[in-house]
């Protein structure tokens, strides 16, 4: 059933599979609980004004695209793949294990000759991403078939002569002894909506509420708070290593001879940072996790 625009109730498509679990815990830190009863496609949220459905990554565009869905989240592979014309609110980067996007490989068992497509010409091609896989030996002059792929395609490069899949580590890969010789595209997902919805001024900032707020979530993950308490005469030369994006916030102690600083650092600067505060005369140093970052 069509979405309808003057309906107040947005219908949002969460991707089934293997984001399933890594979109849910996004949501929560952005301050969204879903619930997941067994054996349903319909999770529960915690807002009255959306309802939510699961589908595949693969199909989540087309129902964005044709009305049945408002909002949505997929991969760009995908939207590009299934050709769909609907309009691209936020990229967020995330997946399955990693912050990086994911890349579809060509991919040929170690023991092949082949070095490039070209190799391949006249062979057999197994891949889900048939369209962009067609296109891009097309493009290249080389003549192959293009086979679907019901999953498990690392299995099936020993059967025909290559196969086109998504890696995010190439532990998969390795373990079923692949080598990469192409990368044909890199993919992260998307929020996206029905051009009908984007339109609908009740829609539209409801799906940019939640496109700012699942946002802020991801840039919170790599980044932690810290406070501390610093002398006065020491300010300079701590501020001075401070990488921080914006100017720290600076408050005054009842001991008008200390400062207190706060600042949000990158995680990964935490561990080198901190004893350099330490060294430097900080005291009463203080790190914790952020749930939500918003520029």
């Amino acid at each position: 059933m069509k979405t309808d625009s003057s309906e107040k109730k947005l219908a949002l498509g969460i991707p089934k599979g293997s984001l399933q679990e890594s979109t849910a815990d996004l949501f929560r830190r952005a301050g969204y609980r879903l619930s997941f009863p067994s054996r349903s496609y319909f999770p529960g949220i915690d807002d009255d004004d959306i309802t939510v459905v699961m589908f595949r990554a693969q199909e989540m565009s087309r129902y964005v695209e044709d009305g049945v869905l408002d909002v949505g989240i997929t991969g760009s592979d995908w939207i590009i793949e299934n050709g769909s014309d609907v309009v691209e609110v936020a990229e967020l980067v995330y997946a399955k294990s990693s912050f990086r996007p994911v890349k579809w490989v060509l991919a040929v068992p170690e023991e092949s000759d082949a070095t490039r497509a070209e190799d391949l010409d006249g062979g057999i091609i197994a891949t889900e991403l048939v369209e962009t896989t067609r296109r891009y030996f097309a493009e290249k002059g080389v003549n192959v078939k293009v086979e679907f792929s019901w999953g498990a395609t690392e299995v099936k490069a020993r059967l025909v002569d290559g196969i086109v899949d998504v890696t995010e580590t190439g532990s998969s890969l390795r373990a079923n002894r692949l080598r990469v010789i192409e990368t044909l595209q890199s993919a992260t997902p998307r929020l996206i909506a029905r051009k009908e919805s984007w339109a609908d001024p009740w829609k539209r900032e409801k799906i940019e509420n939640i496109a700012l707020m699942l946002k802020a979530a991801i840039e919170a993950r790599a980044k932690v708070g810290l406070k501390m308490n610093v002398p006065r005469e020491k300010l300079d030369e701590i501020m001075a290593l401070l990488p921080a994006e914006r100017s720290p916030t600076l408050s005054d102690l009842a001991d008008s001879e200390w400062v207190a600083v706060e600042v949000i650092l990158e995680e990964r600067v935490e561990r080198d940072l901190v004893p350099r505060l330490k060294r430097a005369g900080a005291c009463g140093i203080i790190t914790y996790p952020l749930n939500k970052v918003i520029p």
